[in-house]
């Protein structure tokens, strides 16, 4: 058995990085992809490799050498990599591939070696490494048989999203036994590239092969292998994350991203919090329906979001601010009020960052819980009180009957009172108790109220947030903060729309809330934690038991199931290391969850 590395390519797409070497010397946290692909094959006791160089060849035969490790390497050098793709280097190497069975690889790759292994194990003796296709995945696909024969190969201009869930995404890697590669691909390879000249790629002689009766092209399905295709700068820095040498390392990587996992689809998210049953099929159909509308027309402007978010909550234009998210709301919230403001800790980070440290006053409370005499005398001290309600992190809840008493006392004194509301639809008290109301806003017009509707309606990824008061000053003040078009056209049609799905979304708060309840004790049964919070909202604050720490259990269940959950270790008002926040996801996401803490808690018993 020998190999094959295609590494002619230039690589623009990097830019800086293949200004001075080709793409396989790229270096993914600290090992160049061609030391990776070598080494793998060299684990699996390859002992011979030819590449195909090209671009920068010079550099990559002094790297590299006549031999690595154990593997005898040969070079064969296309001069014209920049007018040809793929299948003029390939075509280069045809006598080298009728010579023995082959490992095909192309060098942009970065994948583990067990993908090798199991190519060299399966008893097929021509396959063609692939992966079910996912979002994140670019280039040819294949359709394959029940009998894992590939059936078709389709380019990237062909690709119909309509049957996406019928593709495999190829990760161009092939095992080719010498018989297929003397017998068919290569009088192939030889016909195409001389009918359809060189500017072509290789995988079009595989689609032209599985049109023939006679097709010994197998499929092996990738499932949990680790591979990655890198073409450009995202590429690298998303390659880098998945292939972090350390749990502690990835933990930081995945952190930092703050969003955009759908990269990695492998992962579930207890980090972040969002509704898994809205919106429904039919709302997410009728969006799909407008896409190219939405996609290519302009939002409207700042008016007419308001008065969509107004109509949402039956609120008055005048009275409240569409946001893109509340992230964005707060921030022209603290540009738009003078004085100290007074914060809760732990808390949502977003509200002291905005308003700086020199304005924030801190009251920590004791065991996370506080009533409505705590609040009148910690805001006594400050001239704005921020109130999280139900609390993040701890999903503690103050009673809409004493934040009315609060707001009474504080319309007294003169001071503010900004309630965040981002959870509230998630509590048991039957009606959503909202302050988020005309007449209450009309009635203390000290009042401001924000509210995520990312977290609770389940669309981060349109971004959108609420800002309400009676104080049309205020809100004068905060909206010429924000540009004329903050909320872009999915947003805008989500509000346009919502009115008819209330039913359907109240309905998911009811699952989210009684989901929460039944996985509360699970939580709380699994041995690992000494204690967890009640919660009105959809998460869990968790105190882990003695000897057991939140930076350590949060890396081993990303680096071992790919799990990640919120290490609340060094956050203000959260003493020590053993805390963590677990969202609630849908059941069956939460019964993977406890199933994994079960294991690892088996695992410190054996070890104990």
């Amino acid at each position: 058995m020998q190999a094959v590395i295609l590494a002619a390519g230039m690589g623009t797409r990097l830019g800086k990085y293949t200004q001075d070497n080709t793409k396989c010397m790229l270096r993914i946290n600290g090992r160049t992809l061609i030391e990776r692909a070598l080494d793998a094959l060299d684990g699996e006791g390859i002992r011979k490799c030819v590449i195909v160089a090209g671009y920068q060849k010079d550099n990559l035969m002094r790297f590299v050498g006549a031999k690595y490790k154990n593997i005898d390497i040969e070079y064969i050098v296309n001069d014209v990599y920049k007018k040809t793709n793929n299948i003029y280097s390939l075509y280069l190497a045809g006598e080298r591939l009728t010579q023995d069975d082959t490992i095909l690889l192309e060098s942009d790759l970065i994948f583990e070696e067990r993908v090798i292994k199991d190519l060299l194990d399966s008893p097929e003796p021509t396959l063609a490494a692939v992966a079910p296709y996912e979002s994140w995945m670019d280039g040819t696909v294949v359709q394959i048989s029940k009998n894992g024969t590939v059936t078709n190969v389709i380019p990237r201009k062909f690709f119909d999203y309509n049957e996406k869930e019928t593709y495999y995404k190829t990760v161009n890697i092939y095992k080719f036994s010498k018989e297929f590669s003397s017998t068919c691909y290569v009088p192939f390879l030889n016909a195409y590239s001389k009918a359809m000249g060189s500017n072509e790629y290789y995988e079009q002689v595989l689609r032209v092969i599985t049109t023939l009766d006679r097709n010994e092209l197998k499929a092996l399905v990738l499932s949990d292998h680790k591979w990655y295709e890198i073409d450009d700068v995202q590429d690298k820095d998303i390659a880098e994350t998945i292939f972090c040498e350390t749990a502690a390392e990835k933990l930081s990587l995945v952190g930092r991203r703050y969003g955009g996992y759908w990269r990695f689809p492998r992962m579930l998210d207890f980090c972040y919090l969002v509704n898994p049953y809205f919106p429904t099929e039919q709302m997410r159909n009728e969006m799909k329906a407008y896409f190219t509308d939405l996609l290519t027309e302009y939002p409207s402007g700042l008016n007419v979001q308001n008065l969509l978010m107004g109509k949402l909550f039956n609120l008055e234009e005048s009275a409240v601010l569409a946001g893109n998210g509340a992230a964005e709301l707060i921030h022209a919230l603290s540009r738009a009020l003078d004085g100290t403001i007074g914060v809760i800790y732990p808390t949502f980070n977003e509200y002291p960052e905005c308003f700086g440290g020199d304005r924030v006053i801190p009251f920590i409370p004791g065991g996370f819980t506080y009533g409505g005499e705590e609040l009148l005398s910690f805001a006594g001290r400050c001239d704005t009180l921020v109130l999280i309600n139900p609390d993040n992190p701890s999903g503690g809840w103050v009673p809409s009957s004493v934040i009315t008493t609060v707001l009474e006392s504080l319309q007294r004194q003169n001071k503010r009172l900004i309630l965040d509301e981002s959870f509230a639809d998630f509590c048991d008290d039957g009606e959503v108790p909202s302050l988020l109301k005309q007449d209450l806003l009309e009635k203390f017009p000290n009042l401001v109220v924000v509210k995520s509707l990312s977290k609770s309606y389940g669309i981060p990824g349109i971004r959108l947030g609420v800002l309400a008061s009676g104080d049309r000053e205020l809100i004068a003040a905060v909206r010429r903060q924000l540009p004329i078009w903050n909320i872009n056209a999915f947003g805008e049609y989500f509000l346009q729309i919502i009115g008819k799905y209330q039913k359907d979304y109240a309905a998911s708060c009811r699952q989210i809330a009684g989901e929460r309840n039944r996985f509360g004790p699970l939580l709380g049964g699994c041995g690992i934690f000494e204690k967890v919070y009640p919660s009105q909202a959809n998460y869990f604050l968790c105190r882990l038991n003695d000897g057991l720490s939140a930076r350590s259990l949060s890396e081993c269940l990303l680096s071992r199931f790919g799990i990640f959950i919120k290490d609340l270790t060094g956050k203000k008002g959260i003493p020590g290391e053993g805390w963590v926040r677990i969202a609630v996801r849908d059941r069956s996401d939460n019964d993977v969850f406890i199933e994994k803490l079960r294991i690892l808690e088996a695992e410190r018993k054996t070890d104990a």
